[in-house]
C-alpha cells in the first residue's frame, strides 16, 4: 500500500537520467551546506545587492558593499553558483558530511566571518584539523580519511605513468604525504625510486606506524616540518631532486600560504625539478555534479579545516605559481574522479 499514491505513480512512470539523478543524490548529501550558504546569502545581503543591481555586480564590489572578506564573498558565490541560486561516490559524501561537518556547519557564520575554523571546536580545541587528526574519534577519523583517500586513489595509476614512465622521476619529496599510501605506490612502482614526506611530525608518525614491514618502506623517509611556519625551509637533499609531489595538499592553505609554500619548494628546486600539483580544481570537471561537490567542500575548509582555504580553480591556482616565481608547463586533466596535475617548473 503506498502512503502517497500519487507520487508513487509520478516516479514509477517517470525516471531520471543517470546523471540527473547523481545530481538530486549530491544535492541531498550536501544538504545541510546548501541551505547554510542559502540563508548566509540572504542573511548578508548580498542576494539583494545583486538583484537591485541593473547590470550584476563584480565580487570586489560585493566585497566593498558587504564589508565581507574577498575569501568569505568568492566561497560564498561560488557555492551559490553550484546551487543555482544567482561523480563522486555518495557514500562518502554522505559519512563525510554527518560525521565530520554536519554540526560543525552550525558554525558557519563565525567562520566565515572570523576567518578560523569555529566549528573545529565539536572535536576538539586546535588551530585547523590537520592537528587534530591523530586525535579525532575513530568514527570521524575513518570517514574523514576515507573521503580524502576516495578522490585521490582513482587518480593514482595515471599519475604514476606520469611521473615514472614520462619524466622518469628517481628522487621525490611527498608534501603533506599523509599516511604514506601514496610514497607506497611510488617505491614499488620505480623500484630505485626514494621518497621524502615532508609533514606535520604527528602526521609522520601516523606515517612510519602504517608503512613498517610494507615493500619498500626502506626507501621511504619522514622529514617533520610544519609548513605554516614562514620561517621553516624545505630541506636541502644532497645531490639534487627529481620532484616535489602535492597531491590535494596545497587546497588545505590559503592563496597567500600557497604562494609561500611553492616559494620556499622553489629554493630547492633545480632546472631540472618539477612540481607536480594534483587538485579537483572545480572549473576543469567534465561534469556539473562535480562541480557542485567541490564548490560544497570548501565550506567544509571555512568551518571545520582551517578557516581560510577552499577548492580551488585554475586561475587562483596559476597566480599563487606565478607570484612563487614559477610557471605551468603542462597540465593534465580528468585523472580519475576529476583531478587535474598542473606541472610546474623555475
Amino acid at each position: 500500500m503506498h502512503l502517497f499514491p500519487e507520487l508513487s505513480k509520478k516516479y514509477s512512470s517517470e525516471t531520471l537520467s543517470a546523471r540527473e539523478a547523481q545530481r538530486l543524490a549530491e544535492f541531498i548529501a550536501w544538504g545541510p551546506v546548501v541551505f547554510q550558504a542559502s540563508r548566509l546569502m540572504l542573511k548578508f545581503g548580498i542576494l539583494d545587492l545583486i538583484r537591485d543591481s541593473k547590470d550584476g555586480l563584480t565580487r570586489e564590489e560585493i566585497v566593498s558593499q558587504t564589508g565581507l572578506s574577498d575569501y568569505a564573498v568568492k566561497c560564498l558565490l561560488e557555492a551559490s553558483l553550484s546551487i543555482g541560486l544567482v561523480l563522486v561516490d555518495v557514500a562518502n559524501d554522505k559519512d563525510f558530511n554527518h560525521d565530520v561537518n554536519y554540526e560543525g556547519w552550525f558554525h558557519l557564520e563565525e567562520s566565515l566571518l572570523n576567518g578560523k575554523p569555529e566549528g573545529l571546536k565539536h572535536f576538539g580545541d586546535w588551530p585547523t584539523v590537520y592537528e587534530g587528526l591523530s586525535s579525532l574519534p575513530p568514527q570521524v577519523q575513518k570517514s574523514w580519511f576515507g573521503f580524502d583517500h576516495f578522490y585521490s586513489d582513482s587518480s593514482f595509476p595515471e599519475a604514476l605513468k606520469i611521473i615514472f614512465d614520462e619524466h622518469h622521476v628517481k628522487s621525490l619529496y611527498d608534501v603533506g604525504g599523509n599516511t604514506g599510501k601514496w610514497a607506497l605506490q611510488c617505491v614499488n612502482y620505480q623500484k630505485d625510486a626514494e621518497v621524502t614526506i615532508l609533514d606535520l611530525p604527528q602526521q609522520i608518525a601516523m606515517m612510519q606506524d602504517n608503512i613498517q614491514g610494507k615493500d619498500g618502506a626502506d626507501r621511504i623517509s619522514g622529514y617533520g616540518i610544519n609548513l605554516l611556519d614562514e620561517r621553516v625551509a624545505f630541506p636541502h637533499r644532497e645531490g639534487g631532486l627529481d620532484a616535489i609531489w602535492m597531491s590535494q595538499f596545497l587546497d588545505c592553505f590559503s592563496m597567500e600560504q600557497i604562494t609561500s609554500i611553492l616559494r620556499r619548494a622553489k629554493q630547492v628546486m633545480t632546472a631540472q625539478t618539477r612540481i607536480y600539483i594534483m587538485e579537483t580544481l572545480w572549473d576543469r570537471q567534465r561534469f556539473e555534479p562535480a562541480a557542485f561537490c567541490l564548490t560544497m567542500t570548501s565550506l567544509y575548509f571555512t568551518a571545520i579545516a582551517n578557516g581560510n582555504s577552499k577548492m580551488y580553480n585554475t586561475e587562483d591556482m596559476e597566480q599563487c605559481i606565478n607570484n612563487a616565481g614559477l610557471e605551468i608547463e603542462q597540465i593534465h586533466d580528468h585523472l580519475g574522479q576529476g583531478h587535474s596535475i598542473l606541472v610546474c617548473k623555475l
